[in-house]
């Protein structure tokens, strides 16, 4: 049955809609036949897309993976012609795959369905699917074939399993959001990315003002242990990682937030640093370099890649919609001549970047090909761009099949992803909601005050019906959130037009939560849950005493989705707040989001109420042992 969005109101019924399983990058259910545009050329009909995220030559060259998130699938093309040759139905949200070392599987992450599918590819059939951690984002095999890694984003892990029956054997600790696995050219050592900044020890509240921390977890595949932890300092998202043919040079793909001063004056690039991180015997110590160039932004750098030869290395920039190339003898001779650091240096980069290629909204992964071109996944477009290595010219766009109408969440995701509406073209929506989540960052906004105001990134999932936003509760709705407050401090450029806004707010309000790892099948409660949610639902102390409706955790939180909707003076306040009065935040999948409180001091769920909750203003807590706190926070991790 088809539907379709009627005028100009579309929120509502577009956000409805998407109740029906879109995930989380922005997929869409095609109902096939044809879409019905209005005089925009948009469509109100929810479409699938393949929204393709990495793509894989087979060893001999001949066939083309292509992992399609939006359609839950593998397709395979003929590697010359591009013709379809089988669609493979996998799990949902698929989010990297990898080969065999003797080709002969392919293995695929689905992120939604927490398992590996595992496809001949002879018969280019899924023979199994096994289960794995919270989250898998990528999948490698060692070279041997004995045993699997699988990176886990909500565990924070890298799982082992037999690769011959898919029997996990052991985890192995990573960074936080563990995703993107990259083995070395010897296939001795693997480096995990993650792409939520890592936890740091605290002595005070305040110390979450301090500079982000990441790392590059290297494993050692003969023994599945963890080897070394790269740091990347003043990083809070990693991407993928690729290494020269000679394994000398390693390149990883990141994020570099500015986010302890306050978030103005973008027009001296303020926001953000879009960086690379070299290491290997190339350059010694590590070192980080910028994309960036004063007017031409590379924003959000994800898949990298280096030539055979070790001239040229490429890299997907998300948000420019480019591919950004560097001349990598240049590169090692600046690093070599100049004195660090560079990362906030606007005219580094013009000494080794030598082209910047625009390709299709939202480039992903990317791989080489023998004969030198270099084919790009183009997410939000469904289309590869070929690009010649030896021109650097972009020498073709291949169409993915599937509907070429551009629907109403498309356009809205596609405005979401893209950062051609700020100033220079710096940033877009996804800089600090990771993949339309969040970011694990606080801010320093400009409205409120410069030093005043520190906010917490609250996750975007669900969030129809949570209204008011803002932590100060200022914006009633989504339009006034997306539109004029963002246009005038974060793009401070290029307004929306009415269409483009009404688009945007479709999708922000469509994004659904993930499936919720806490959660038993049935949805019934542990015996620690029953017990959390007892407490939760409590309306006296243990000692007898009544606690005063305003001060129940139930009342507060209250509705499916966590929140009253209300605001409230909890007693968080801190001597930067301009008010102690704040908005109620929703509890959808609260395990995920930390840093916590509004303005992130409380780096877990307990600390909510053993550091910051000192006069019981915060629901009634100090009467609770450890043991009690510990259950309600498995209650809280089930909403």
């Amino acid at each position: 049955m088809k539907r379709r969005v009627q005028g100009r109101l579309r929120t509502a019924v577009v956000a409805g809609l998407c109740g029906l399983g879109a995930a989380l990058c922005g997929i869409a259910l095609w109902t096939g036949g044809p879409a019905h545009a209005d005089v925009n050329g948009r469509t109100g009909e929810v479409l699938t897309y393949a929204s393709p995220v990495e793509v894989l030559f087979s060893p001999d060259g001949t066939r083309l993976y292509v992992l399609c998130q939006g359609s839950a699938e593998v397709r395979v093309l003929d590697a010359a012609s591009y013709a379809a040759i089988k669609n493979i139905a996998v799990g949902r949200v698929p989010r990297g795959f990898s080969l065999s070392a003797d080709g002969k599987r392919l293995f695929v992450a689905n992120s939604w369905d927490d398992t590996v599918s595992v496809i001949d590819t002879g018969t280019l059939e899924v023979a199994a699917t096994w289960p794995v951690g919270a989250e898998p984002s990528s999948v490698v095999e060692d070279r041997e074939g004995k045993q699997l890694f699988v990176a886990n984003r909500i565990s924070n892990d890298v799982a082992v399993l037999n690769a011959q029956t898919g029997a996990e054997e052991k985890r192995l600790a990573a960074g936080r959001g563990a995703s993107y696995i990259t083995p070395s050219p010897d296939g001795s050592r693997l480096y995990v990315t993650h792409v939520y900044p890592n936890f740091k020890p605290r002595r005070t509240g305040m110390e979450n003002r301090t500079p982000p921390e990441a790392e590059i977890t290297v494993i050692d595949t003969a023994r599945a242990v963890v080897a070394e932890r790269i740091p990347l300092h003043n990083i809070a998202h990693g991407f993928h990682v690729a290494f020269s043919t000679d394994g000398r040079l390693g390149v990883a793909a990141q994020l570099h937030p500015k986010n302890l001063v306050p978030l103005a004056h973008l027009e001296h690039s303020g926001a953000f640093a879009d960086t690379l991180t070299l290491f290997g015997a190339d350059v010694g110590k590590p070192v980080e370099i910028p994309l960036d160039e004063l007017e031409r932004y590379a924003v959000r750098p994800f898949g990298v890649a280096i030539t055979a030869d070790k001239s040229r290395i490429y890299v997907s920039c998300e948000g420019s919609e480019i591919v950004t190339v560097i001349d990598v003898e240049r590169l090692l001779r600046f690093i070599h001549t100049h004195q660090g650091p560079y990362a906030q240096d606007l005219s580094a980069s013009a000494n080794y970047v030598v082209a910047r290629i625009a390709v299709g909204h939202d480039p992903r992964g990317m791989v080489l090909s023998r004969d030198g071109k270099l084919l790009v996944a183009n997410r939000l477009e469904d289309t590869l761009s070929v690009i010649d290595t030896r021109s650097n010219v972009l020498s073709k766009t291949v169409p993915l099949a599937g509907p070429k109408q551009l629907s109403v969440l498309r356009h809205g995701e596609q405005t979401f992803y893209t950062a051609r509406y700020s100033f220079q073209g710096q940033i877009g929506c996804a800089n600090c909601h990771i993949d339309s989540t969040f970011d694990g960052l606080t801010w320093d906004l400009e409205p409120d005050g410069f030093g005043r105001d520190i906010v917490d990134n609250r996750l975007l999932e669900d969030i129809k019906g949570t209204e008011p936003y803002k932590w100060n509760g200022g914006n009633p709705n989504l339009p006034t959130e997306c539109g004029p407050r963002t246009e005038k401090y974060f793009w401070r450029a290029e307004n929306y037009d009415d269409l483009t806004l009404t688009d945007l707010v479709v999708y922000v309000r469509s994004i659904p939560r993930r499936p919720n790892r806490w959660k038993l099948p049935g949805y019934e409660l542990t015996p620690a849950q029953e017990r959390g949610k007892a407490l939760f639902m409590r309306t006296a102390d243990k000692f007898g005493n009544p606690i005063p409706e305003g001060n129940r955790c139930s009342y507060c939180h209250s509705g499916s989705k966590g929140t009253s909707q209300k605001s409230f003076d909890v007693g968080t306040k801190k001597a930067t707040d301009n008010t102690g009065l704040l908005d109620t935040p929703q509890l959808i999948n609260v395990a995920l989001t930390a840093p916590y409180l509004h303005d992130g001091s409380a780096a877990t769920l307990e600390e909510i109420w053993t550091v910051f909750n000192p006069e019981d203003k915060h629901g009634r807590t100090n009467d609770l042992t450890k043991d009690e706190l510990n259950d309600l926070i498995e209650y809280l991790r089930t909403r």
